[in-house]
């Protein structure tokens, strides 16, 4: 971990930054590993991804996991909320993942916009008079 509370991975093995903080309770090297494993995944569903930050907080008997990244100019936050840290880890972290699994799928899928602004009701229109023309 670096000094500022950075967890980095190995050179080459991924580019995601994850950022973890504890508040009113203490986070074992067990689940701040596997907090940094579980975030890292979500490098395979959008690679634009380039900071994750995780606060984690207690209150009474609660754990409470918030997850805030920032990918295509848009901010992303869950909060999830478990007896256990890391279970509310892994809640938080799965929404997260369906949450940019949707979003990613509305990018690709989206049609894309024409640059000489025609659109295809035009083109047909014209399409059909030519055919009728010949005729």
């Amino acid at each position: 971990m670096h000094r500022d509370g950075w967890i980095r991975g190995v050179a080459g093995e991924s580019s995601v930054h994850i950022h973890l903080t504890a508040r009113h309770c203490e986070l074992g090297p067990e689940v701040r590993g596997f907090a940094q494993q579980r975030l890292e995944k979500l490098q395979k569903y959008d690679s634009g991804i380039q900071e994750v930050r995780v606060i984690v907080s207690q209150e009474r008997k609660l754990h409470t996991a918030e997850i805030a990244l920032r990918v295509h100019q848009q901010d992303v936050v869950i909060t999830e909320s478990h007896a256990d840290a890391r279970a509310a880890i892994e809640l938080a972290a799965a929404r997260l993942e369906d949450r940019i699994r949707r979003r990613k799928e509305k990018r690709v899928s989206a049609p894309r916009r024409r640059l000489n602004g025609t659109d295809d009701a035009q083109t047909a229109g014209t399409e059909e008079s030519v055919a009728d023309d010949e005729y």
